[in-house]
């Protein structure tokens, strides 16, 4: 019988000198053709993670959309009660009896008068949204690395959350309202992963931590400007 020791004990994990030299890892490959760092990766990072804006707006815009605004009673027979500690909510009085502070358009809970038919109801918003974010979390992650790619998934992601975002201002009811802020969410779901790679994997591996940094300031950005656009409308 011959004598295989010699080919199961060999190593076949070293590469060759010449060849290891020539073909490097995979961080000096991508250094090697598009360099480390430069301005064309910095605007491609920049435009790239911009997206992240819109991210953190859709993300936190519910707690101004589905907020209660503060009521007042409107009728003199009613101002006893409102000011007795009996009343801990608008919904003990008749609805004739009181009014929002701010204009009934404010947020869905005035506008469909929300705060009266349960937790429930008041919180499907949201609660729509965030399950579409974890259903579009588990149909949409395969997609990236699959058939679509992080560039067209972030692009039909985008256009998705932008386009049901844009419809739930005109939304007559409650339900349309959920149904297109579950689809927000799920549009939404991937878009903060291919950002973030798209904007790092074009960049040297001394430089993707801090390229990686300008997604969460551009999400930091979105978030910050919700308060301001909440207070010029």
């Amino acid at each position: 019988m011959a004598d295989l020791s010699s080919l199961l004990n060999s190593d076949d994990s070293q590469t060759h000198p010449l060849l290891e030299k020539h073909i490097g890892t995979l961080d000096e490959t991508i250094e090697r053709y598009i360099g480390s760092f430069g301005w064309a990766q910095l605007l491609q990072a920049i435009v790239v993670s911009f997206a992240w804006v819109f991210d953190a707006q859709q993300t936190f815009i519910s707690v101004f959309t589905d907020a209660e605004p503060t009521w007042h009673c409107i009728d003199p027979n009613a101002y006893s009660y409102c000011n007795s500690t009996i009343i801990t909510n608008s919904c003990k009085l008749p609805r004739n009896a009181w009014t929002w502070n701010e204009p009934m358009q404010t947020s869905t809970v005035s506008e469909w008068d929300l705060s009266c038919l349960g937790p429930a109801i008041a919180g499907l918003p949201t609660s729509s949204f965030f399950s579409g974010c974890l259903l579009g979390g588990l149909v949409l992650a395969t997609l990236a690395d699959s058939s679509l790619g992080r560039k067209n998934l972030l692009v039909i992601s985008c256009l998705m959350m932008s386009l049901s975002a844009f419809l739930t201002a005109f939304s007559p009811n409650i339900w349309i309202y959920s149904i297109l802020r579950f689809i927000t969410g799920f549009g939404r779901a991937t878009i903060g992963t291919c950002a973030l790679v798209l904007s790092t994997e074009i960049v040297g591996k001394s430089r993707r931590d801090k390229v990686g940094i300008i997604g969460f300031i551009c999400f930091t950005l979105g978030f910050l400007s919700l308060p301001a656009m909440a207070y010029f409308t």
